[in-house]
């Protein structure tokens, strides 16, 4: 056997009758990787206090997401963020373990500041972001920074999936009814209907109508429910279309990859579309209710239409993604099918491990 162990790209070669001794030594290193036993009482007994302190906080969580239908997407983020967190398990293994007391610890407390005072002051929403920086201060504490990050995104879908408090959510709905209203007493004089608005009142005859009508664009058609639908849908889809390799050349800073000014994009994207998607709906609603009555805006028509054009809205979000991969650098495209290619190669001699797998399980003295 025989190792050639110089740059970080050099491999280690093993002869057809040394597998065996790879192939133990691989199950020897995923074994010490696993959580010992003799500290799985740590982990139950952190895992009991954090449910004692927001037993509470979690079960009038729970009763919004099933009560509120602006988040009821958040019956389903447990399950997403457990998906994204077992998908991650490898990377969990491999990532080195550097705790931090310090930062970990003053992220735990200020954590229990937070739920102290959310507490006093009757502010779920402080309770339920103290258990968000809880979790975060305890990752730190136990395994560092550099596995934080790989949890950012599950912690950020949570977030997203936390009831805002009422005075913001109005400041945020009301401007959105406004511009529904407008946008739809604009597509309805294009169409020749008179009509008059007040605020988010629009007011219109129908077609063969001796009386005026009043079409209201309430709160639900305000666009604020699809708008944090689409925002965490799009989180979830730039997480799983990420490039994972940047290519063979030279690593660049996070904040200058391809990936991570996709990823914003597809975000930042999903706000425009949430609000000019449900307008479009309110102007078709609006048109529609001058040809065949101010009913079509309840019941059936409604709810099916709300549905076509979150799925319209998802199809847009999607097709920005398309269209970003189809400007994907050239150099970052060849990278990664050269890696692609280089990790399905096997030599006449062995089989090629990489250099820090090697290190590992090479015996002392036989790396050359």
């Amino acid at each position: 056997m025989q190792a050639h162990l110089g740059s970080e790209k050099e491999t280690v070669r093993f002869s057809q009758g040394n597998l065996p001794f790879l192939s133990e030594n691989i199950k020897r290193i995923h074994v010490m990787s696993v959580i010992a036993p003799k500290y799985l009482w740590r982990v139950l007994a952190v895992s009991a206090a954090l449910v004692f302190a927001y037993a509470t906080v979690l079960r009038k969580l729970g009763i919004d997401w099933w009560t509120d239908e602006n988040y009821s997407h958040g019956l389903l983020i447990p399950f997403v963020i457990g998906f994204i967190l077992w998908s991650n398990r490898e990377r969990f293994k491999q990532t080195p373990a550097r705790p931090s007391g310090l930062w970990g610890g003053a992220a735990v407390l200020c954590a229990m500041f937070a739920l102290w005072a959310g507490t006093a002051g009757s502010e779920l929403y402080t309770q339920r972001l103290s258990l968000v920086l809880m979790v975060a201060g305890i990752v730190v504490y136990f395994w560092g920074f550099r596995v934080l990050r790989l949890t950012l995104v599950s912690l950020a879908l949570f977030v997203l999936a936390i009831p805002i408090p009422l005075i913001v959510f109005n400041k945020i709905a009301f401007p959105l009814q406004i511009f529904a209203s407008r946008c739809a007493v604009w597509s309805m004089r294009l169409f020749g209907i008179a009509v008059l608005r007040a605020g988010n009142v629009i007011e219109l005859l129908p077609l063969g109508s001796l009386e005026t009508r009043k079409l209201e664009v309430v709160e639900a058609c305000s666009g604020i429910r699809s708008l944090m639908t689409l925002v965490t849908l799009s989180v979830v889809f730039a997480y799983l279309t990420h490039p994972r390799d940047p290519g063979t050349g030279p690593k660049t800073s996070w904040w200058k990859s391809y990936g991570f000014w996709r990823s914003a994009i597809l975000v930042t994207a999903a706000v425009p579309i949430a609000i000019l998607t449900n307008a479009l709906r309110v102007s078709g609603t609006g048109v529609l209710a001058h040809y065949y009555g101010t009913g079509v805006a309840d019941g059936f028509f409604h709810t099916f239409s709300g549905w076509v054009i979150y799925i319209a809205a998802a199809f847009l979000m999607f097709a920005v993604g398309w269209v970003l991969d189809r400007f994907q650098p050239k150099a970052e495209k060849r990278g990664r099918k050269k890696r692609a290619a280089a990790k399905e190669t096997r030599t006449e001699e062995g089989t090629v491990v990489p250099r820090t797998t090697a290190a590992r399980i090479l015996p002392a003295g036989e790396a050359k």
